[in-house]
């Protein structure tokens, strides 16, 4: 089975959030299980050195983006059994940031016409093309539209991955001409409009063999009015090629057992260091060096879609019980500055770092007792599995992804691997922190139960690997 994935983004070389974890780590799984896999990326501007420096160019030639001939050089390079190709060009990727261009819809219209004309450049033609999100979610569109004559072609299936549909690729009707170099029949006969635009993504959902998200019920949510953000008619005429897959971990990375982050490592049957790593936590961020009082800690963009208005709402009367606060994180400065606020107030309780830091964010989901991840919304979510492997209890939303891995705590049954609040308000919120502050004070045995049971569960990539190889031999 040979594999194309397309992406814009790719741990470990430039990533932005859970795409380009998601990235970083399926191919490497599946090369494990004898498919071939190839990457192909943007060559932006921050790759690391270390991996720049090992760039094998290939070849380089000119990609026509509507009147426009551009440079395209392609690099290349392996690591972990996958071969990553590269697609140079200074003019649309030399730049501080992978997104948030006034000229993104041609950016990405040349990477995509790029990597599909590449495939000929040099001989490597897939049985799959995995696309993932709007970025390249017209590259199944533009091989059946545009590239159908290309004999080589005529028989890849193409896959689509939605990791967040909030984000579409509208743009004006006039791309198709003035970008792609294609008619736009397919537009006035409504097949890839949107409104009055063109929409990469309802494109993508449209001419993709199978579409895929990254959680069972974000597959469902997508298909109403609540989570579909306008695409959710045609997520429902397209369902029967629609499935969910929930993302994995790297195991290997994060694992508490060898993280060399953490003040002392642990596992499941010994709890030990566990405590050392609180205590560490608590010096790092200057709060009381108390082992029976729960951290609850936060390590998030700060945004409205992760539920952070909602903290805010409660975190005065949070800190009004006997425990501390502990966030790691930034995002829109109208969230920022309360949580800086109240750390100020509550110096003795509460600890915010309004900064990312890839260390500290270990030694937070070791060392804190309670993981706070509220979203509004959340295709899969990779925190609370990260946290949960390090025995660190999720308080979540029950909401696509979170809902799919996340078992809220039974008080009769005595099990569960988290706590969780169904109606999206404070109070809801509040009332399963509560919750969760009680075991932890009450009840230290039945603690310690949900404790190993969530870091003995399996979320690792090798089972979701399975199933993605599973959805490509039922194209094939």
């Amino acid at each position: 089975m040979k594999l194309l994935f397309a992406s814009a983004e790719c741990a470990p070389f430039f990533k932005t959030g859970g795409l380009g974890d998601v990235i970083g780590a399926l191919p490497k799984e599946l090369a494990k299980k004898d498919v071939e896999a190839v990457v192909v990326l943007p060559l932006h501007k921050n790759m690391p050195d270390k991996y720049r420096e090992r760039l094998e160019h290939v070849t380089s030639f000119s990609v026509d983006v509507g009147w426009r001939s551009q440079f395209c050089g392609i690099e290349r390079l392996e690591l972990d059994q996958v071969t990553y190709y590269f697609i140079d060009n200074l003019y649309y990727f030399n730049r501080d940031d992978l997104y948030g261009f006034y000229d993104d819809g041609e950016r990405f219209a040349f990477f995509q016409l790029a990597l599909i004309e590449m495939m000929e450049v040099i001989n490597y033609i897939p049985d799959i093309i995995h696309v993932h999100d709007f970025h390249t979610a017209m590259v199944p569109f533009l091989l059946k539209e545009k590239y159908h004559w290309v004999e080589a072609y005529q028989d890849i299936q193409t896959v689509l991955t939605i990791h967040n549909i909030e984000f579409q690729g509208r743009y004006h009707p006039e791309v198709l001409s003035d970008l792609f170099g294609v008619g736009d029949r397919k537009y006035h006969d409504g097949t890839i409009r949107f409104e009055d635009d063109i929409n990469f993504l309802k494109s993508g959902i449209v001419y993709a063999d199978k579409v895929n998200t990254v959680s069972h019920s974000y597959a469902r949510e997508i298909q109403t009015t609540e989570f579909g953000n306008g695409l959710e008619t045609i997520l429902r005429e397209e369902r029967q090629k629609l499935s969910g897959i929930v993302n994995g971990i790297d195991y290997e990375m994060n694992d508490p057992a060898t993280d060399p982050a953490l003040q002392s490592n642990y596992s499941s049957a010994d709890l030990t260091g566990k405590k050392e790593c609180k205590k560490e936590l608590q010096e790092l961020m200057g709060l009381p060096v108390k082992a029976d009082v729960p951290i609850i800690a936060v390590v998030s963009r700060l945004t409205h879609q992760k539920g952070f208005h909602l903290v805010l709402e409660e975190l005065e009367n949070l800190l009004q019980y006997d425990v501390q606060f502990v966030l790691l994180g930034t995002g829109d400065p109208s969230l920022e500055h309360p949580f800086q606020l109240i750390s100020e107030w509550y110096p003795n309780k509460c600890a915010v770092q309004i900064t990312f830091d890839v260390t500290l964010a270990q030694k937070i989901y070791a060392g804190a007792d309670i993981f706070l991840m509220p979203s509004k919304f959340e295709p899969c979510g990779l925190s609370q599995l990260i946290s949960m492997r390090y025995g660190t209890l999720p308080v979540i939303h029950e909401i696509g992804g979170l809902k799919d891995t996340v078992e809220p705590y039974n008080p009769i049954e005595k099990t569960g691997t988290g706590f969780g609040f169904s109606l999206f308000t404070p109070y809801y919120m509040m009332e399963a922190l509560k919750k969760a502050i009680h075991v932890f004070q009450e009840e230290p045995d039945v603690w310690e139960h949900l404790v190993q049971t969530a870091m003995e569960q399996d979320f690792s990539w090798e089972l979701s690997g399975d199933k993605y190889r599973l959805l490509y031999k039922e194209l094939l």
